[in-house]
């Protein structure tokens, strides 16, 4: 697959042929990424760290530069390198949510054995297949197959540059990656440097192997979805792919059909457009209102079929009316006949909050903030207690506070999946912290309770 390249140069993004020569000055980083994040990871390069450059740099700039790739991190799900020197280093970027971080000269045993394996890639610039460092500028004598077999069992992939082609877009070196892939052992390969076309990238992905592609995309030689939809193939004489749609939960929407032009469009505008087997390219909502916003599509393991993760705006995904095909046919357009879990509720009271009846318990909650805030303290307190080795008392407590929770979250305009979100950022820390209770916390529950045994 691909991984699209953020190059950074004193905020900006930048490329650079053969590491020396900018061809390309872009601007501003955040569009990129916000367009890029639709297809998977991004790699961001810090180039004044990896150059060195900082040196001539006042402190200001440096700190402007973390903080713009913090920007990135938000954006979305990227691996981070270039200057990445230290334990330290690497820890500081994974607890601020990269994905991975890339490690060049500082891939060593020692260093790497104190970093999450499976987090971690490490950097091998090549020319004609030797090592190069400081820049590009030394040579090490060493060859990358070698540095590979010593690092293999400590990294969980690696970045493979062909130096001499980098930034030049006159194909890559193909026949190199077979060797990279085989002693890389179980890390997965990504190659970068000279790849400009969908073959070079379908090829690679059936050697096993990711492209990393920068000027390519930029100058326009190779389109976004074509070099993501480059591994992909169908055994159907139309050649679509089945595609999955699914809410932002996770939950199933329904089955359709996508085709390079409605993946090149749906990518473009980032929202649900399709192709549809009778009437041609399909853009969600055009006519109905219920449009999607297009979070990510994702390829499957076979490569012959598309997952489309949307934002659901508007109404139902059914044409029959329901929150998604699956439903019920007399399910309410909110799926509420046979809807259920924790997304289906709080979407549910986020739609139905502004018009719940008067006098209902949820608009009593939506409207009284003190007794929401009181329930919630009380059902969590009601949780805690709970007998561990009474299945039905806790499933009980844990309801009542899911519920309470749900309205807090539809009070605020808050989505299950922004919580979801946040929990994911945090499962990227490799730095824990020790969580002890606030000692307020439990003079804070009785009084809540109190209250509300004295009511």
């Amino acid at each position: 697959m691909i991984v699209p390249s953020i190059d950074l140069m004193d905020g900006q993004t930048v490329q650079l042929v053969e590491g020396r020569e900018k061809a390309l000055d872009l601007g501003d980083p955040r569009p990129f990424a916000r367009r890029f994040a639709t297809v998977g990871e991004v790699a961001v390069v810090d180039l004044d760290a990896a150059l060195q450059r900082g040196a001539t740099h006042d402190a200001r700039q440096r700190g402007g530069q973390s903080s713009l790739i913090r920007e990135l991190l938000a954006l979305a799900p990227c691996r981070v390198g270039g200057g990445v020197r230290s334990v330290d280093d690497a820890r500081r970027w994974l607890d601020a949510g990269a994905t991975r971080v890339v490690l060049g000269t500082a891939a060593r045993p020692e260093v790497l054995r104190e970093l999450p394996r499976d987090r971690v890639i490490a950097a091998l610039d090549a020319f004609d297949g030797e090592v190069v460092v400081d820049g590009w500028r030394t040579r090490t004598g060493r060859r990358v197959v070698d540095r590979m077999a010593e690092l293999r069992d400590h990294v969980g992939g690696f970045l493979v540059t062909f130096v001499e082609r980098e930034g030049r877009m006159e194909r890559t070196a193909l026949e190199r990656v077979a060797r990279l892939v085989a002693a890389a052992g179980d890390a997965r390969v990504t190659i970068a440097g000279g790849i400009t076309t969908a073959a070079e990238v379908a090829e690679l992905d059936r050697l096993g192997a990711d492209a990393q592609i920068g000027m390519a995309l930029y100058t326009g030689r190779l389109g976004l979805a074509e070099a993501f939809a480059a591994p992909l193939r169908s055994d159907r004489a139309d050649g679509l792919w089945p595609t999955l749609v699914v809410e932002e939960s996770g939950e199933a929407l329904g089955l359709v059909w996508s085709d390079l032009e409605s993946l090149r469009v749906a990518i473009d505008e980032r929202r649900g457009v399709y192709r549809s087997r009778t009437r041609g390219l399909w853009r969600k909502g055009e006519t109905s209102g219920a449009t999607q916003e297009l979070l990510r599509v994702e390829v499957d393991c076979d490569r012959d079929a598309l997952r489309f993760t949307v934002r659901q705006r508007g109404g139902a995904f059914c044409h029959r009316g329901t929150w998604s095909c699956f439903d019920a046919n007399n399910a309410a357009s909110d799926g509420s006949a046979n809807a259920h879990g924790v997304a289906a509720l709080v979407r549910r009271l986020s739609q139905r909050g502004s018009a719940a009846a008067p006098g209902s318990y949820t608009r009593r909650l939506l409207d009284d903030p003190a007794l929401l805030r009181a329930k919630l303290l009380e059902e969590a307190g009601e949780l805690a207690d709970a007998d561990a080795d009474d299945a039905a008392s806790v499933t009980h407590e844990a309801a009542d506070l899911l519920y309470f929770t749900a309205v807090a979250l539809a009070r605020a305009g808050v989505s299950l999946a922004q919580v979801e979100a946040e929990l994911a950022r945090r499962a990227l820390r490799v730095t824990r912290r020790g969580g002890d209770a606030k000692p307020a916390i439990d003079r804070d529950a009785k009084a809540a309770v109190d209250r509300i045994v004295a009511s």
